[in-house]
């Protein structure tokens, strides 16, 4: 059999498929079935600091609805101080003893003390790394891009500086130039880039006219960009690739790596096929990389990437333009006339 192993993070893991954030992973038997299909490890579900304040919020609520009852009921309950957040923490503890392989936790805050409180007591868990989710959604057409991405390289130092645990990033696509923020992020201590963010977007029913939240998996063809963006940055950061959205499948996984990936996440594979599914994936790897003779991924990492094409303008625009001059094939392809 073909040896599958990769490293990602500093952590050697024994194959190149991670399943990614979701609520799958709430489950402690959920983790046992993942890490018995073969998962190489696990993203356990991300920490929004929406959800630490409002679980404040929300505790304080209920711990004050019975005080001052009559004079002798002055406190009825004794405050409790980060009930709900201490909950994920004591989660993300049992998740880590549930299973053998790496545990990596995901964070997601707004302010810099936040991002720095959480980052070490989610380091205290004892997990194997910390992904920060740069979740930004745009919504003030006065704040700058350049601000956003300061702030976020600000975040990435303080917490560098705070833990000791090997930091991803789990970006968005969406900045102006994505090549230079990575290169950035790069420099400023990033062990890895997770590629990419999916946005669940809020959608419009228009019988009740009214606004409709909706969870939808992702489908193949979202890998093309992440995909682009692997061949783009191997060999020309420091940290890791892992490529993340429509990773569906075996050949999926094999595409990511011969683009320079050194690893995916996948989730919505594992809600469609189950998460037996992944030993599946890992046997088409296994079987397509004897049929080519590659003993190890490094064999075909890369292959593909921009550094290693033979084609010079596969990752420019000339692609586009190209296709463009070849419209008669999608006509003739769709029955066009």
């Amino acid at each position: 059999m073909a040896d599958l192993k990769t490293t990602y993070l500093g952590l050697e893991l024994k194959n190149p498929i991670i399943a990614g954030a979701s609520n799958l992973v709430s489950n402690v038997d959920n983790l046992k079935r993942m890490e018995d299909a073969g998962a190489a490890a696990i993203v356990y579900k991300t920490l929004f600091e929406e959800q630490i304040q409002l679980e404040r919020l929300e505790l304080d609520e209920e711990l004050s609805e019975y005080e001052e009852r009559n004079a002798e009921m002055i406190n009825l309950f004794p405050n409790i101080e980060h009930a709900g957040p201490s909950e994920h923490l004591m989660n993300l503890r049992l998740a880590k003893e549930s299973v053998k392989i790496p545990l990596i936790a995901s964070l997601n805050c707004v302010f810099t003390e936040t991002w720095e409180e959480y980052a070490k007591l989610i380091q205290e868990t004892g997990v194997d790394a910390l992904e920060l989710n740069f979740y930004t959604v745009p919504r003030d057409n006065k704040i700058e891009s350049k601000s956003i991405v300061d702030q976020q390289i600000e975040t990435l130092k303080a917490i560098k500086q705070v833990i000791k645990i090997p930091v991803s990033l789990k970006i968005s696509p969406f900045y102006a130039n994505p090549l230079n923020v990575i290169k950035q992020f790069d420099q400023n201590g990033s062990d890895g880039m997770v590629l990419f963010n999916r946005f669940l977007q809020p959608d419009i029913d228009i019988n009740s006219e009214t606004h409709i939240n909706h969870f939808s998996t992702s489908s193949s063809e979202e890998n093309l960009l992440p995909l682009k963006f692997a061949g783009l940055l191997f060999e020309n950061i420091l940290g890791s690739i892992c490529c993340n959205s429509g990773i569906h499948s075996g050949n999926d996984v094999i595409k990511m790596i011969l683009g320079g990936a050194d690893c995916v996440q996948v989730v919505s594979t594992l809600y469609k096929n189950k998460i037996s599914y992944i030993q599946t994936m890992l046997q088409d790897i296994n079987e397509w990389m004897e049929s080519k003779n590659y003993y190890v991924l490094e064999d075909f990492k890369g292959k593909l990437s921009q550094k290693k094409s033979n084609d010079p303008f596969i990752y420019k625009r000339a692609q586009y333009i190209d296709i463009l001059l070849k419209t008669s094939d999608l006509f003739k392809k769709y029955q066009v006339h």
